[in-house]
């Protein structure tokens, strides 16, 4: 991995890590909060790469919608909805409830 891929990838794990208990966030609103916000994907492939890491709540990053794309990178069949639910977030079909009273903005980090 390039250094800048690396650098860009511990700064989205510092936003992630802000996430609050109980609320989520979508991988375009951590990359608009890191100044980058075409670079909704790249946030993404930073959570799939954290999956090692205990320290990040990989699981509380969502698309734009509120579904849970990244739910095949988690052990198990369904962990990452296991893992919402346990917060209190319901999930439908893939897809959180009430996906706009959980949302968290992260703050521009930049």
């Amino acid at each position: 991995m390039a250094a800048d891929n690396a650098n860009f990838f511990e700064r989205v794990y510092d936003v992630a890590r802000q996430i609050p208990y109980g609320r989520v966030t979508s991988y375009g609103a951590i990359a608009k909060a890191l100044g980058a916000a075409r670079s909704a994907r790249m946030v993404g492939w930073a959570m799939n790469a954290s999956h090692l890491r205990e320290d990040i709540p990989a699981h509380r990053v969502v698309n734009r919608n509120g579904v849970l794309t990244g739910k095949h990178h988690f052990d198990g069949t369904n962990l990452m909805q296991q893992l919402l639910e346990s917060e209190g977030i319901k999930v439908k079909n893939n897809q959180i409830i009430d996906f706009e009273k959980h949302f968290w903005q992260p703050e521009i980090q930049f």
